[in-house]
């Protein structure tokens, strides 16, 4: 029996990166998949969630109303979510004193306001029948320092204290819920910085595992913390960054 066998999951910003590699991995498991992705990557969220035998459902994770009509739609479609992954993202890189108020609010929106109307929306779900399982594909970002990048540090700083507050709340409804901080990943976020040699040479440097993981590498956290495995672990954020954020140099 696969471990996730019988369970709904969606997984937001699945058309492409780790979010990609989060919805296989689940539906490999078992799991009935629900792909979101919204505007880009609508090809491969469709082909996915036609591979997986799930649905792909194109909504703005930042609007409450487009929000709720997923969830309505999903618990049509699927059955009730017992695990949603809060995965999608974005970052606008831009210095602080120019940073402009519309990249601050974008960011802000999909990065933290997303979250938290999908956990309101999915929770009640899971509240209503039985419980289940909340994970945050938040960055090593909510702790660690990335000048250049205010705004998104800021919504995965908040998002931190999101999920805490929630693991608090939820645990009287048997929903666990808990961040999964990626660090440097392959994916098409960090494009440039592959196409870089000074760029990894440098990572490499940073990165006391001296390499750059894999979207793969961060689906198997975000699986642990999907299934029982994790039964008794709420509130906590789990690294997956090849010991970056312990990255220390001698004087």
């Amino acid at each position: 029996m696969s471990e996730l066998a019988g369970k709904v999951a969606l997984v937001t910003g699945a058309g492409s990166g780790i979010g990609y590699a989060i919805a296989e991995r689940l539906g490999a498991e078992g799991a009935k998949v629900a792909v979101n992705y919204f505007r880009a990557y609508a090809d491969e969220a469709h082909a996915l969630a036609q591979k997986l035998e799930g649905r792909a459902y194109e909504a703005d994770i930042s609007s409450s109303s487009a929000v709720a009509a997923m969830a309505e739609q999903l618990a049509s479609d699927l059955g009730p979510a017992s695990i949603l992954v809060n995965n999608a993202g974005i970052e606008q890189p831009a210095p602080i004193l120019d940073l402009e108020e519309s990249n601050w609010d974008l960011t802000l929106a999909v990065n933290l306001k997303g979250p938290f109307l999908c956990t309101q929306a999915f929770g009640r779900q899971m509240r209503d029948h039985g419980g289940g399982s909340i994970v945050n594909v938040s960055s090593v970002h909510e702790d660690f320092p990335f000048p250049g990048y205010t705004a998104y540090c800021a919504s995965k700083g908040g998002l931190r204290m999101m999920m805490r507050n929630a693991a608090i709340e939820l645990a009287e409804f048997g929903i666990r819920i808990n961040n999964v901080a990626p660090g440097a990943i392959k994916t098409p976020i960090n494009a440039a910085t592959l196409h870089d040699p000074q760029k990894v040479a440098r990572l490499r440097q940073l990165v006391p595992l001296q390499r750059m993981g894999e979207p793969v590498e961060v689906a198997e956290v975000v699986l642990f913390l999907a299934s029982e495995r994790s039964s008794y672990v709420t509130g906590s954020t789990y690294y997956v960054d090849g010991g970056l954020v312990r990255h220390s140099e001698p004087l």
